[in-house]
């Protein structure tokens, strides 16, 4: 071979290593890219994941706050409304008193029953076995949260602890969404609970309505008039009124199916509730 050739050879070879060392440079710095891009990757789903889960636990302590608040508030007030009016005419009138206080006994057991079932759904058992409930508490415990078709026994239960109560349903009734349901029932609930509980001798209205997408659900009390000067002066609102308590919480229930809720109070007298919650949203 000649010295030419040879020293063409040896170039050629020269060349081709230099782009070997070159391709293998690339690759271990692209592969270590890659590993980068897919460790950063990692990185955020799980920052995503952790973030999503605590979103998902503050939404649930809303919604467990909420409804330990529409169960304690409505029967407390009932309580003690009866137990008042039982006291009045205790000496005077003993069976008035004794349905009285029966009354307050049937809210009681109704209250323990409602937050026996919540607070069984948040704590099981410590030991990890189911227990064996008699057949009254284990049909307690499985009882669905109230919904609409509950609604002529919320009212008996208001115009029994002394607020006159009428209701109207106009539309054609018809089966209701769980979730729709259960929150239309909280909103005449706790509509029905400050009336009775801040309402001065009158009367609630209650009209339900069906329409072809919504359900429309107003609730009016009577009471002094702002406008007559006879009003009682209102009490200062708490600072932690804003924090998703009452009917605050349930606009935010109504909002959840697109729907909305307005609460104010009336000049001629009184307060209104008044809602609307689509029917046919998906």
């Amino acid at each position: 071979m000649r010295k030419g050739e040879a020293d063409v050879l040896v170039g050629a070879l020269g060349a081709a290593c230099v782009a070997v060392v070159c391709l293998t440079v690339a690759l271990v710095r692209t592969r270590r890219r890659w590993r980068a891009a897919v460790g950063e990757r990692g990185w955020l789903l799980e920052r995503e994941r952790e973030s999503a889960a605590r979103a998902a636990i503050a939404a649930e302590r809303d919604r467990i706050a909420r409804e330990l608040h529409d169960i304690v508030s409505h029967n407390v007030s009932l309580m003690v409304v009866q137990a008042g009016a039982a006291r009045e005419v205790l000496g005077t009138m003993p069976e008035e008193a004794t349905a009285a206080l029966r009354a307050v006994e049937e809210a009681g057991r109704g209250t323990m029953t409602e937050l026996r079932h919540l607070l069984g759904v948040l704590a099981p058992s410590q030991d990890g076995a189911d227990t064996d409930p008699g057949p009254v508490e284990a049909a307690a415990d499985l009882a669905p949260q109230p919904g609409m078709d509950r609604l002529g026994a919320l009212v008996d239960r208001i115009s029994f602890a002394g607020l006159p109560v009428e209701v109207r349903v106009s539309g054609e009734p018809r089966p209701l969404p769980g979730g729709v349901s259960v929150t239309a029932y909280r909103i005449v609930q706790e509509a029905l609970t400050n009336a009775l509980r801040h309402g001065d001798g009158g009367k609630a209205e209650v009209t339900v309505r069906y329409t072809e997408h919504a359900l429309r659900v107003e609730v009016l009390n009577t009471g002094p008039s702002v406008l007559t000067g006879n009003a009682p002066p209102r009490p200062a609102r708490p600072s932690h009124e804003g924090t998703g308590r009452g009917l605050l919480g349930l606009r935010e229930r109504v909002a959840v199916y697109g729907g909305d809720l307005d609460a104010r109070r009336r000049l001629g007298g009184g307060y209104r509730v008044r809602a609307r919650i689509p029917l046919d949203r998906p």
